[in-house]
């Protein structure tokens, strides 16, 4: 893919590969996937659940191995071994946001603990002080109180425990956080706080974002780029009023007619487009591959539908 070199690249992924093997059964999540990451951008992954954005969120973080391919971080490959020093770089830089604010926090500790763990781990506070002040700043920050410290994640409703979980990541001063849907299991009222949080610690920190999620209709509010994944495979990579302006591949637009309309009389008039990629396609002699339109915009397409997808956005 050809980069921009105006801007700097945090993250890039190379040809990856993730296989899960369960006996003599092997199951390929990700097929073959490449894009980077530019500073203080947030660049969204979106498809349906099965498609392997939590995959490769979880191959940067190390929890899942690569079976093929490379992550890149700041030019230094952090996929495969790695030696002491440079795992606990890793882990201190990349954080996560997990999907599941109950699961991902430990019920037996107090949220003073939970925030406090990673500073513990990487030694990271002068004194006992310092600590606290740490961590009472940054529950504050996430739009909570120094009170709630002696508290229990089950005292907390899911978008406080999602606050908490913020904090934890914020707390260790990444420069880069993966943000595996921390929305879907919240209520929408609290979805728009949890958006501006982050957009907030992205201006004040200089935070550069992953965000997961399988609904297109969050991600334009936080994005400034889109990659849509189908089945591990990327299907289209655009800036986000490039991709809602313009979207290419019929995967892009069934996932474009799934998004709500407010209107209840347009909703219910509404088609969805399903898409079927054995009737819409024939790739048996002409194969894929990710295809630059111009405008920064990348579809997969074979030649013959590259020349169509050319006229429908250039007309010409």
């Amino acid at each position: 893919m050809a980069e921009d070199n105006k801007k700097e690249v945090v993250l890039s992924i190379q040809n990856l590969d993730v296989v899960f093997k369960n006996g003599k059964k092997t199951f390929k999540a990700v097929d073959n996937v490449s894009f980077d990451i530019y500073k203080g951008e947030t660049l969204s992954l979106v498809g349906e659940s099965g498609s392997g954005k939590t995959t490769i969120g979880r191959a940067i973080v190390r929890i899942n191995p690569c079976s093929n391919g490379a992550i890149y971080y700041k030019g230094k490959r952090i996929s495969g071994k790695l030696s002491r020093k440079d795992d606990r770089e890793v882990v201190r830089k990349i954080q996560m946001i997990f999907q599941d604010p109950a699961a991902s926090l430990n019920e037996r500790a107090t949220i003073e603990y939970i925030i406090s763990e990673g500073l513990y781990n990487f030694h990271l506070y002068k004194d006992e002080k310092d600590r606290y002040q740490k961590v009472e700043k940054v529950i504050r920050e996430v739009g909570l109180l120094p009170e709630h410290l002696t508290r229990y994640p089950h005292e907390f409703s899911g978008g406080q425990r999602q606050r908490v979980g913020l904090a934890r990541s914020i707390v260790m001063e990444p420069e880069f956080i993966v943000a595996d849907e921390p929305i879907s299991a919240l209520d929408v009222s609290i979805r728009a706080q949890v958006l501006n949080l982050l957009k907030k610690f992205q201006k004040e920190r200089g935070l550069t974002y992953l965000f997961i999620a399988h609904d297109l209709s969050i991600v334009r509010f936080i994005s400034d780029r889109i990659v849509v994944i189908y089945k591990g495979k990327i299907m289209e990579i655009a800036e986000t009023e490039e991709l809602y302006s313009h979207p290419m591949h019929p995967y892009t637009k069934s996932l474009m007619s799934a998004i709500p309309i407010p209107d209840p009389i347009l909703e219910k008039k509404k088609k969805l487009f399903v898409y079927e990629p054995e009737k819409i396609h024939d790739y048996s002699t002409d194969k894929p591959q990710l295809r630059d339109l111009g405008n920064g915009h990348f579809v997969s397409t074979n030649n013959a539908e590259f020349e169509k997808y050319k006229k429908l956005r250039f007309g010409n």
